[in-house]
């Protein structure tokens, strides 16, 4: 492997040989507590790679890794850029036909998983083209007999060299698979750059350096969970790899590994705020990060009391474009729930529909563009074309570039700091009004000892549609807690917006991406609405 820099980096891999030829010794990954240093990440991956050409993947293969967050997820990513083939990491929370149809939608040449995915995979049939099979951990004895089943040590048993293959940043590295509550899920095709593009950004605007230690606790078949290790990467920093049950235990693995930067979403900074944090960890805790939706206020205000040093950057990014936007920590006081300006190097715009810009507070829809702009939707023409059109106003006599639209309605006020208001897909219509869930949920989720609330709208011959809110208290919420969100609502919502319906959860349904499943919570409040006729408190638990 010849000596590269970070700066000359145009593929995936490149990342790791820099950091191999600069900083060899540096520890690049964690996980339960062991290190994994640049060099022998280079080496490792490189072998893998080796293995995975010996068993028939080439360049354009896709290779689907369905693991939990380890360092073998992250060696073949790597294994996979030096092949040119497609890493196509899948949740490891799907079960059965969903990764039955991530395998065949994607036309994986090879899968690998634990020993207990691969009898769900044998159970489901073999997907068509899937040739190769590769286990970490042990395997049964039973399926080990199978001929094309192989233990993924057999891969390190390779002598590592490099590959001849003209591949640029242009080419796919990557299908991430986006799980909506409906429907099966998509692939966004994710281009070399797109991935290093994104990272050197995230860390030019974080100030990550290589003393930094990053915490990936979300799924790194999130773009936002693997983004952590990128953003490692590109300073010479770690990445520490972890999976948690509860927010104790994250609390714990962050102190235990003094992480400096830790990335989260909504629902797990509401689990977090909850929770004791150490003082080690308020001494060590540089800054935090929040995508995937707006940082609770209660939550913010919490963990801002306890973190009194760490710095909070709210984000916005969909997988179409994993990042658009993060909110300055200097304005997080006087700008609550913002999600700040474009991030260096692109460009976001409010758009009405036929494509002119909106004025101030005008809701509008957020289009992006700029190098983080993915390559479209795998096997799926007529979507890439609804969601990726040329840039209004471009210059005719210039080749076409494209921008994303995100599907988010937005409002950007007269200094151009962005506010969410909600998916356009996802408005409740009552009463003649275009409510968005997003402002009933900010509401509700003042009141005391909330922690997660979800607003849906449920059928209604009159209103078009009734709202209903499902809501998780605190350990210390009490018997008024309906009460006292229907009184909170009345008063600062217009009455069209104050819910019909206020259930208090176990637990809120989710999809496999870990967001909200609002199908499964719209379905589950109407049963139970029905059989109380709204008056009565239920517990509803996610099936």
């Amino acid at each position: 492997m010849s000596p590269a820099s970070i700066t000359s980096s145009t593929l995936l891999h490149d990342l790791v040989d820099a950091g191999a030829a600069n900083w060899g010794a540096r520890e690049a990954l964690r996980h339960r507590h062991r290190g994994i240093t640049y060099a022998e990440l280079a080496e490792r991956s490189s072998r893998i790679a080796v293995g995975l050409a010996a068993r028939g993947v080439r360049r354009g293969d896709r290779v689907v890794v369905h693991l939990q967050n380890r360092p073998e997820v992250v060696e073949l990513a790597l294994a996979t850029s030096r092949l040119g083939a497609i890493f196509v990491p899948a949740n490891p929370l799907l079960r059965g036909r969903q990764l039955r149809h991530i395998l065949q939608d994607s036309g994986a040449r090879a899968l690998v998983c634990t020993d207990t995915a691969l009898g769900t995979v044998a159970e489901l049939g073999t997907a068509h083209g899937l040739a190769t099979l590769i286990v970490c951990d042990e395997i049964d004895s039973a399926r080990r007999t199978h001929a094309a089943v192989h233990r993924y040590e057999e891969l390190l048993e390779e002598r590592a060299h490099d590959f001849d293959v003209r591949a640029i940043d242009r080419d796919p590295a990557a299908l991430l698979y986006t799980s909506g509550s409906t429907g099966k899920p998509k692939a966004v095709v994710v281009s070399h750059r797109n991935l290093l593009s994104g990272a050197s950004i995230v860390a030019g605007y974080l100030g990550n350096k290589a003393d930094d230690r990053l915490c990936a606790a979300l799924p790194l078949s999130f773009d936002y969970g693997f983004s952590q290790v990128t953003t490692a990467f590109t300073v010479g920093a770690c990445a520490v790899l972890a999976n948690y049950s509860t927010a104790a235990a994250l609390i714990q693995e962050v102190a235990a590994e003094k992480i400096t930067g830790l990335a989260g979403v909504p629902t797990m900074w509401a689990h977090l705020a909850e929770g004791e944090w150490p003082q080690s960890v308020v001494d060590s805790l540089r800054y935090i990060t929040n995508s995937g939706g707006v940082f609770p206020i209660p939550a913010l205000r919490k963990l801002q009391k306890r973190l009194v040093e760490t710095r909070v950057f709210c984000m916005y990014g969909l997988t179409e474009a994993f990042r658009s936007t993060y909110l300055d920590p200097a304005q997080l006081a006087n700008r609550p729930g913002s999600m700040g300006k474009a991030i260096p190097n692109q460009e976001v715009l409010v758009l009405r529909p036929d494509g002119s810009r909106c004025g101030p507070d005008e809701p509008g829809e957020l289009v992006h563009r700029g190098s983080l702009v993915t390559l479209g939707y795998w096997n799926d023409i007529a979507l890439t074309r609804h969601r990726f059109r040329p840039v209004p106003g471009a210059n005719a006599g210039l080749c076409e570039e494209y921008a994303v639209w995100s599907g988010d309605l937005v409002r950007a006020d007269a200094e151009g700091y962005l506010y969410f208001i909600g998916r356009a897909d996802q408005q409740i219509k009552s009463s003649g009004h275009r409510v968005s869930p997003s402002e009933i949920e900010e509401v509700v989720l003042e009141v005391p000892h909330v922690i997660e609330a979800v607003a849906v709208g449920l059928p209604d011959d009159v209103l078009g549609a009734r709202i209903a809110v499902a809501v998780v208290g605190g350990k210390q919420s009490g018997s008024d807690l309906r009460e006292d969100i229907r009184q909170h609502c009345r008063k600062h919502l217009p009455s069209y917006m104050v819910p019909a319906h206020v259930q208090i959860v176990d637990a809120i349904a989710r999809n496999a991406n870990g967001k909200p499943d609002r199908a499964a919570v719209a379905a589950a409040l109407e049963r139970f609405a029905a059989a109380s006729g709204g008056d009565n408190v239920h517990a509803i638990r996610p099936r």
